[in-house]
């Protein structure tokens, strides 16, 4: 296969992860509304923006890779690996990640969309 690119690959892997921190945030939100929380708005408001932010960056990484002949598709995950195929201007590659490597790196990104992007 033909190496992808760096900035094709930054953005193949936004498209792995950006998904899981909307996830994050969806739950992280329920948890929240369903709290004993006295003041719930400031919480919610700050999630809900993030998760804002989050969509419109994940839908730019979507027109990005339809302008780019690029897909990522989910093949399985097991109890360590997930495996994905990547789509690259008609190439086939897989790749394997390691769990607790996507659960870390998503980590990193709801801190910085929680933190450093919404100031």
């Amino acid at each position: 296969m033909k190496l992808i690119p760096e900035k094709d690959q930054a953005v193949i892997e936004k498209a792995i992860y950006l998904p899981m921190v909307i996830i994050v945030l969806n739950q992280d939100l329920k948890l929240i509304n369903n709290s004993q929380i006295k003041l719930k708005s400031p919480y919610t408001e700050w999630i809900e923006k993030t998760i804002i932010t989050v969509q419109k960056e994940l839908s730019d990484v979507k027109r990005y890779m339809k302008q780019n002949q690029i897909k990522v598709e989910k093949v399985k995950t097991d109890e360590s690996f997930t495996q994905y195929v990547f789509i690259y201007k008609g190439y086939e590659d897989i790749h394997r990640y390691f769990n607790p490597r996507l659960r870390n790196r998503t980590e990193e990104l709801l801190k910085y969309y929680l933190y450093g992007n919404n100031n």
